[in-house]
């Protein structure tokens, strides 16, 4: 894989692998509110007053393109809504200027190495997992260990056929039309920042998940399109929140960004109209959820499939 196809791949599938990071540990609890007898299909939850109306979306960013989850819900809500809001706008995935705001916050200052920073124990784990992916052990010296380790994650995934070309907002992109106001939740620097300012031990940490079993990322993500078609919030929180052990991880990948997410939806619903909000699946599932979020302020979030 070429450098700038790594940059392009990482931006593509940030949202999933900032999921990816949390996925270590040991299990923890998650709650999910119980919610009414619902159809098959992935959920979609909405909050409404008398002249607002918000859907809320969970998203699988990559997926297999033979998976089917447009359906005519999904499809309908989409052509009410007058503005669509993913994390970031689309047009920043594909962008240079993108790629190379990954390239300058992963890569390392000239006088270190990603290798000098792990113990013996992890840099021989480290090395073993680059090989079986076929790769030389300094592949990613120049790198810091957040990008490594999402790259990693990336490569099985893209070998057992997940593509951002099939993920679910390419596919709302899509048929969303010309015609419709784009907004974002974040900018794709922003989302990389995340990452970027972590401490080192969770860094190194989120890098030696994925070089101590290099297929944990295809497990967990095969498991979550499942509940995530089926609709189960509940099982699909207990996959996705699994591990949540580590509070700056949890809090800057997951929480924090939920909580600003709310404030902005809360904030939207004194105007008129109606949005389509398509995030990551994670964001809406367990507890400290966006929909958490939202009754903390006052809002009933309703749960429409």
């Amino acid at each position: 894989m070429t450098q700038r196809k790594t940059f392009t791949m990482a931006a593509s599938v940030f949202g999933l692998l900032s999921i990816s990071a949390c996925a270590y540990g040991a299990p923890v609890e998650t709650a999910a509110a119980p919610v009414e007898e619902v159809s098959s299909g992935p959920a979609i939850w909405s909050v409404s007053d008398a002249d607002t109306k918000i859907y809320l979306f969970g998203t699988v960013h990559a997926l297999p393109d033979d998976i089917e989850w447009f359906d005519e819900e999904i499809s309908s809500a989409l052509a009410a809504s007058d503005t669509i809001v993913t994390e970031i706008l689309p047009d920043e995935m594909n962008d240079p200027a993108s790629q190379l705001a990954i390239a300058r916050n992963a890569t390392l200052r000239a006088d270190s190495s990603l290798r000098d920073m792990l113990t013996e124990e992890d840099r021989v784990a480290y090395e073993s997992a680059l090989g079986s992916l076929g790769m030389p052990p300094g592949a990613f010296d120049r790198f810091e260990p957040w990008f490594a380790g999402m790259t990693m994650a990336i490569l099985p995934l893209l070998q057992k056929g997940y593509d951002p070309e099939s993920g679910v907002e390419k596919i709302i992109d899509t048929n969303g039309g010309t015609d419709r106001k784009r907004e974002a939740f974040e900018t794709l620097e922003g989302q990389i920042a995340i990452f970027d300012a972590l401490p080192q031990e969770a860094q190194i940490e989120f890098l030696m998940s994925s070089a101590r079993n290099p297929n944990a990322m295809i497990e967990m993500v095969d498991r979550m399109v499942v509940e995530w078609m089926d609709g189960d919030v509940e099982e699909l929180a207990t996959i996705m929140n699994a591990g949540l052990s580590d509070e700056t991880l949890a809090s800057a990948l997951l929480y924090d960004r939920n909580a600003r997410w709310a404030d902005w939806i809360d904030d939207r619903m004194d105007q008129s109209g109606t949005v389509f909000v398509a995030v990551g699946a994670g964001h809406l599932a367990g507890e400290k959820s966006v929909q958490s979020f939202l009754e903390t302020r006052g809002l009933t979030v309703t749960r429409i499939r």
